[in-house]
């Protein structure tokens, strides 16, 4: 199931753009590892994930998700360092979540500014969580992905929002 704000996201993807997905490659966590002291340079001493198929070791799009989580009373003074840092994000809902690209090697790093307190930010939590204690679950989330090669942007996020959905039902 899909909720409303879900589909109203997925509507505004390619149906023409499609997906590429490759094997997990270990230099992505090296160039993570860069990131993470740049920005620890620039932020302090904050709290920096590695997320998705990289975190996970499995195929994917062959990028980083790197998130950093805050609170809203500090979500603009990030911001801003970022922008300095890093140029203008490529999407912004304030207080809520921002997307910065940044490339080292030809590898594609995401940084995502995060609410700590947003229901997006807190549902990813649980599907990271659910999917470590669970090897099984992850070993169906690449297969979801190895499928995907080729499909539409809008085609393999609908999966994988179906997918993520799924799990956070058995999660809770």
């Amino acid at each position: 199931m899909i909720t409303l704000e879900q589909q109203t996201w997925l509507n505004h993807l390619s149906e023409t753009s499609t997906i590429k997905i490759i094997p997990y490659n270990p230099k992505n966590r090296e160039v993570f590892k860069l990131i993470k002291k740049d920005l620890f340079g620039l932020l302090g001493k904050t709290r920096i994930s590695l997320r998705g198929s990289t975190a996970l070791k499995i195929s994917g799009q062959g990028e980083n998700d790197l998130y950093i989580p805050v609170d809203s009373k500090n979500f603009n003074i990030y911001l801003e360092k970022l922008i300095k840092y890093l140029g203008e994000p490529g999407s912004l809902y304030p207080l809520k979540r921002v997307r910065f690209i940044k490339y080292i090697d030809d590898i594609k790093t995401e940084i995502f500014l995060i609410n700590k307190n947003d229901t997006g930010w807190k549902t990813s939590v649980k599907f990271e969580k659910y999917l470590k204690r669970h090897p099984e679950a992850v070993v169906e989330y690449e297969q979801l992905k190895k499928s995907s090669d080729g499909a539409s942007v809008k085609e393999y996020y609908t999966k994988k929002t179906i997918f993520i959905n799924k799990i956070i039902k058995l999660a809770e």
